[in-house]
C-alpha cells in the first residue's frame, strides 16, 4: 500500500533553499495541519503534562518506633584503631606505626540525620529533525493526524533511573526533493583555490575529496532527498535534595552527604507530603523546603511520575589521639567506618610513585627510540594519578 502513494501525498517539490535543513519551509507545513500544536516557530517547544489529579492526604506519623535507642553501633577504640590501619594499609604515602603506636585519649560520638528527596520526573520536548531519504515508505499526515507528544505511549524506564529517549512522532514525516545544502546535486563543489595538500600540484591525491574535486553532500548522504519529521525527545530526570543535621564535629559536610547510613524511615510514592513533626525540627524544615522546591521546578515543565523521601542514621565520631608529644584528631564517619584523616604524622614521599615515573620516563624513550609517539608530561601524570599524596 506504501507504494500506491502519490507523490503529492508525500513528497513537496521545493527548488528553493531553506536557512537551514532542519525544519522544512512553511509552504510545505501547510500540508501538516496538525503540526500547530507540535510546533510553535521552527525550532522546539516544551510540553506541559497533563494535571495530575491530588494524592493521598497527609497522614500524622509516630515515629516513636522508628527511634529506638542503639540502632547505630557504638564506635569503641578497637573499632577506631582498625578503620585506621585499614585506611592507612590502603595508601602507599602513609606509614603504619603511628596507626599501631598512636594512644586514642578520647572518642566524641555523634549520630547524625540526613534527609533525601527524590523525583523522577518526565518532560517532553518536540524538534524538527531530518534524515537523507533512502525512498523508503513515508509516514506523513495522509495516514492520520499526529498525536499528542503526551498521548503518545513509551516503555517507561526503572524508577529513579535516568535516561533520554527519542521517538519519531506518527504522521508528521515530510519530504523535501532538494537538499539545500547541495541543491540536489549529491556531491558538493570544492571551492575555487589552491588546494593545500599539494599546493595546486595535482601530484597528490587530496584526501578529501579524493581527486574527483567534490565531495559527498555530508546532509544528504548523497540520496538528493530530506526526510522532514517531527521528534519527541524524552527526558526521565531524578532530582535530588539532601540535608544533613548540623553537628559539633568538624568533618566536611561533602564526606558525610555521601556517607553510608542506616534508614530510619523511607516513604515512596508518587507524591509524597512534608514530614512535619519529625523530632528533630531541622529535618522536618527540610523535608518541607525540598517537597516545596521540587514542586516549584516542575510543576510547570515536567510530570511527576515517584517521589521518595527518606531519614538515615550517619554516626559520626571523632577520635582525639597523641602520637610522639603531638596531638591530633582523625573522623570515622558513616556505617562502614569510613576513614578522614586531619594531619596524619607518618605521610611521606611515596617512593612507589618515584620508581613508578623513572619507570615511565624510561618507556617513553624506549618508545621515541622506536618511532613511537610519547605519552608526555600529562601522560605520566594520569600513569600516576591513583597515588594520593
Amino acid at each position: 500500500m506504501d507504494s500506491d502513494l502519490s507523490d503529492a501525498d508525500s513528497v513537496g517539490d521545493l527548488s528553493f533553499e531553506a536557512e537551514s535543513p532542519l525544519a522544512p519551509p512553511a509552504e510545505l507545513l501547510e500540508r501538516l495541519p496538525s503540526c500547530d500544536w507540535l510546533l510553535q516557530g521552527d525550532r522546539r517547544q516544551i510540553f506541559f503534562p497533563p494535571l495530575e489529579a491530588p494524592g493521598r492526604p497527609q497522614e500524622q506519623r509516630c515515629w516513636s518506633p522508628f527511634l529506638e535507642h542503639g540502632r547505630v553501633p557504638v564506635v569503641t577504640e578497637e573499632v577506631a584503631r582498625e578503620a585506621l590501619l585499614n585506611f592507612v594499609n590502603s595508601k602507599c604515602c602513609y606509614g603504619s606505626a603511628a596507626a599501631t603506636d598512636l594512644i586514642i585519649q578520647e572518642l566524641r560520638q555523634q549520630t547524625l540525620c540526613r534527609y533525601r528527596l527524590e523525583t523522577f520526573s518526565e518532560s517532553r520536548i518536540s524538534e524538527w529533525t531530518f534524515q537523507p531519504f533512502t525512498n523508503h515508505s513515508v509516514d506523513g499526515p495522509q495516514r492520520g493526524t499526529s498525536p499528542r507528544l503526551w498521548d503518545i505511549e513509551v516503555q517507561v524506564p526503572p524508577m529513579f533511573q535516568e535516561d533520554t529517549r527519542k521517538f519519531q512522532v506518527p504522521h508528521s514525516s515530510l519530504v523535501k526533493v532538494r537538499c539545500p545544502s547541495c541543491s540536489g546535486a549529491k556531491r558538493k563543489a570544492k571551492p575555487a583555490r589552491r588546494c593545500p595538500m599539494c599546493s595546486g600540484s595535482g601530484r597528490q591525491r587530496c584526501s578529501t575529496c579524493s581527486g574527483r574535486g567534490n565531495k559527498t553532500c555530508a546532509t544528504c548522504k548523497g540520496e538528493k532527498k530530506l526526510l522532514h519529521f517531527i521528534q519527541l525527545v524524552i527526558v526521565w530526570k531524578n532530582s535530588l535534595f539532601e540535608f544533613v543535621s548540623e553537628h559539633q564535629l568538624d568533618c566536611p559536610g561533602e564526606l558525610l552527604a555521601k556517607a553510608k547510613g542506616e534508614t530510619l524511615f523511607k516513604d515512596e510514592n508518587t507524591m509524597v507530603y512534608p514530614i512535619i513533626d519529625f523530632p528533630l525540627r531541622e529535618i522536618s524544615l527540610a523535608s518541607q523546603r525540598a517537597i516545596a522546591e521540587h514542586n516549584a521546578t516542575l510543576a510547570s515543565r515536567a510530570r511527576v511520575l515517584q517521589q521518595r523521601q527518606t531519614i538515615e542514621l550517619v554516626p559520626l565520631t571523632e577520635v582525639r589521639y597523641s602520637y610522639r608529644g603531638k596531638t591530633s584528631v582523625y573522623y570515622l564517619y558513616g556505617t562502614d567506618h569510613r576513614v578522614h584523616v586531619v594531619d596524619y604524622p607518618e605521610r611521606g614521599r611515596c617512593t612507589n610513585r618515584v620508581d613508578g615515573f623513572w619507570l615511565l620516563q624510561e618507556v617513553e624513550a624506549t618508545l621515541l627510540a622506536f618511532g613511537g609517539s610519547s605519552p608526555g608530561k600529562q601522560g605520566i601524570q594520569q600513569c600516576l594519578g591513583t597515588c594520593t599524596q
